[in-house]
């Protein structure tokens, strides 16, 4: 499978965590700036250049532009909704059909490039760590994606949320699972995801080095739990597709039905 990561964070986390330096290349500002096509400025691994990706992983990095691209995007867009930026460039990575899957890292809080990919995802996933302020930006999020639910994109749905760095041998740990259990029970099949990912000082270890776990600690306990989550995911993902195939065969048999 071929995946690929659209860095939409200022602070370029999925850049640095896949070796790439920031303002190194263009990316994602120029993208949503429409200055350059998402295909054109894609990276994949170059010995030559030092990237070394995860096999099946190509990125499109960040840059620290993005801290200004409001203004700008304000500026090109006068006529048009800014927050549209997204739309185009997704549609020209689909229709490609280069990738598998497309992943838009977004910064944790309410930006132009957070709005824009909530208007065009599919799915989103929330991530949090087990302590008391996590509910508080679950929370948050939840609110956010209601709205955007409301008022932009009613297709957009929770595939679940990853709870990170856990300890499970501490109360308050347990507590939160406990609470995330419970408040997304009401979703179903889009909950909380059952793997969980342990806290461990492997995953900083890897960060540092501009690589990921799967390349720095194939074998890792961490490293199983995160291949774990992502057959859970695919699982969801896939569980969803034959949910909306069937759906759609029963709609088709109901106005085969009215037409007879």
């Amino acid at each position: 499978m071929r995946s690929l990561i659209i860095d939409l964070d200022a602070n370029c986390g999925a850049t640095r965590s896949l070796g790439v330096p920031p303002d190194s290349y263009q990316g994602s500002y120029e993208v949503l700036l429409g200055d350059e096509d998402p295909v054109s400025v894609a990276l994949e691994t170059d010995p030559e250049e030092g990237i070394e990706f995860p096999e099946g992983v190509t990125l499109i990095p960040a840059n620290r532009d993005l801290e200004r691209v409001d203004a700008e995007l304000i500026k090109v867009h006068r006529l048009t909704d800014y927050r549209d930026c997204l739309r185009r460039p997704i549609e020209k990575v689909v229709a490609t059909g280069m990738w598998d899957f497309v992943f838009l890292d977004t910064a944790p809080n309410i930006n132009t490039p957070t709005a824009a990919a909530y208007r065009v995802a599919e799915w989103f996933i929330l991530t949090a760590t087990p302590e008391r302020l996590a509910i508080e930006g679950l929370n948050d999020a939840m609110s956010d994606i209601d709205t955007v639910r409301r008022y932009n994109n009613p297709n957009l749905k929770l595939l679940g949320v990853v709870l990170s760095c856990v300890n499970k041998r501490t109360r308050l740990a347990n507590e939160i699972i406990g609470w995330v259990e419970e408040t997304f029970a009401h979703a179903g099949l889009y909950g909380d995801f059952k793997n969980r990912i342990s806290r461990s000082v492997a995953v900083p270890d890897a960060q540092q080095t501009g690589r990921t776990i799967f390349q720095t600690e194939p074998d890792h306990k961490v490293t199983e739990e995160y291949r774990k989550l992502a057959r859970e995911m695919l699982d969801r993902l896939e569980a969803a597709a034959a949910e909306k195939l069937a759906g759609g065969s029963q709609a088709q048999a109901g106005r085969g039905g009215a037409n007879g």
